[in-house]
């Protein structure tokens, strides 16, 4: 009997977690919450350890894949342009999602109602604060406390006191990235019997991690499951009935993004078959929407662009990990679209300067974002402060209670925009690929 291949099966197992989510909360309210509870405790365990197998291998599969990728050239000769290539295309589509966030709130005004501010929605901004856990407020607060200044310290984080403890720390890799590119540098500086064996033992590690990285996903499905239907269960329908404008907003402009704005990309800068690499991204786009973490689905990320769509270690191996720590596409459109929605609710008048500085902001704090869930949580909380719209707590905590699902979504969006990223930097490295 054949395999059904693994993006079916994760399929089926999104399906039946956001079911069984669904009926385990009606079962809830009918009274059997004990039993609930435990079987909800259970996926949780499940989808966590799930996540943190993925987290475990990141540090070695990434510092692998950069020095080999870099070293295996015996020089660095080309790779200032690769860089140069690879920052500014992430610029240029970062620029682009939230230009598309930009004309879907300013058009659909999720905030307003026949021109005038929403109050139902201001109500429910008001109800879900008095209302919200513990631990959201605390969240809340905790972004509360960071300034715009804060991000400055991507800087500092390039260069950390210990590597290892600043890539296992909510996901922060520049500091490793830097330190690879480095060591990979200093490699091509050593004699050739020297630096022979030293490469051939990276290469292997590479290797191993990536086997590694497909003996976790076989496992991927009941993962997937576990990471998912806790979120449907704790999700209720009350919120998202008050928000169901602005939902819709948000996933109108990441799925125009996704499948207009990148597609297009693909085509006119790479000459690629963007339907082609989409379904080469399967498993890893699945992946980065059921953990809502481009840090955890970076290990499958880097297996299907290589393996999938044919790309180079070199350029996979820069490129990827790099992405997942600077560029989040989806993570700046939705900046942008959930600061101009509360203004909107907010009744704050903001006019093409003033959202001209909303785009940049949101432009400059998608950089170094760490790609754990609701990390976008400090940007918005950054950008509602600066442009001085009141009830900024209270807005965002609201907004915390339904951001689960759109985090999930517009992951996968970062995640696509990766791994453009990486074919069309290989196209143009003259390398011939697979889609």
């Amino acid at each position: 009997m054949k395999k059904l291949p693994a993006h079916w099966q994760m399929l089926i197992a999104l399906i039946l977690a956001a079911s069984t989510g669904w009926l385990f909360r009606r079962l809830d309210n009918a009274g059997s919450g004990e039993f609930i509870s435990a079987a909800v405790a259970t996926c949780e365990f499940i989808g966590n350890l799930f996540m943190q197998a993925l987290k475990m291998i990141i540090v070695p599969l990434v510092a692998a894949s950069i020095i080999a990728g870099i070293a295996g050239l015996g020089n660095v000769k080309g790779f200032g342009k690769l860089g140069l290539k690879t920052l500014g295309f992430y610029s240029m589509t970062s620029l682009l999602a939230i230009l598309v966030g930009l004309m879907f709130v300013n058009v659909l005004e999720p905030g307003r109602t026949n021109g005038e501010a929403n109050r139902e929605i201001q109500a429910a901004f008001d109800r879900e604060h008095e209302q919200a856990s513990e631990a959201n407020l605390a969240k809340v607060e905790s972004a509360n406390s960071k300034k715009g200044s804060d991000f400055v310290d991507i800087f500092k984080k390039m260069v950390p006191p210990n590597i290892f403890a600043a890539a296992s720390n909510n996901g922060q890799l520049i500091g490793l990235i830097f330190f690879s590119i480095l060591f990979a540098i200093a490699m091509t500086s050593l004699p050739a019997r020297q630096m022979e064996p030293l490469l051939g033992g990276v290469s292997a590690l590479h290797e191993v991690m990536v086997r590694m990285t497909q003996w976790i996903m076989v496992m991927a499905p009941i993962g997937v499951f576990g990471l998912l239907l806790p979120v449907v269960y704790e999700t209720g329908p009350e919120l998202f009935l008050s928000l169901g404008k602005y939902f819709l907003t948000v996933l109108l402009a990441l799925g125009t993004h996704l499948f207009i704005t990148m597609p297009l990309v693909l085509k006119l800068c790479g000459n690629v078959n963007p339907w082609a690499h989409m379904k080469a991204m399967r498993v890893a786009l699945m992946t980065a929407f059921s953990t809502a973490s481009s840090s955890a689905t970076l290990p499958e990320t880097m297996v299907c662009v290589e393996e999938n769509s044919g790309v180079s270690k070199r350029v996979t191996g820069f490129t990827l990990p790099l992405g997942a720590t600077v560029n989040m596409d989806g993570t700046a459109l939705y900046e942008c679209v959930a600061v101009l929605f509360v203004a909107q609710v907010m009744d704050i008048p903001l006019g093409l300067v003033a959202q001209f500085g909303i785009v940049l902001t949101a432009l400059l704090t998608s950089i170094g974002v760490a790609g754990v869930p609701s990390a976008s949580l400090v940007a918005i909380l950054i950008i509602l402060n600066n442009s001085g719209i009141p009830n900024a707590n209270v807005a965002v905590t609201a907004l915390l209670a339904v951001d689960r699902l759109l985090d999930m979504t517009r992951t996968a969006v970062n995640v696509f925009g990766d791994s453009c990223c990486a074919v069309v930097i290989a196209k143009s490295e003259g390398e011939s690929l697979k889609v």
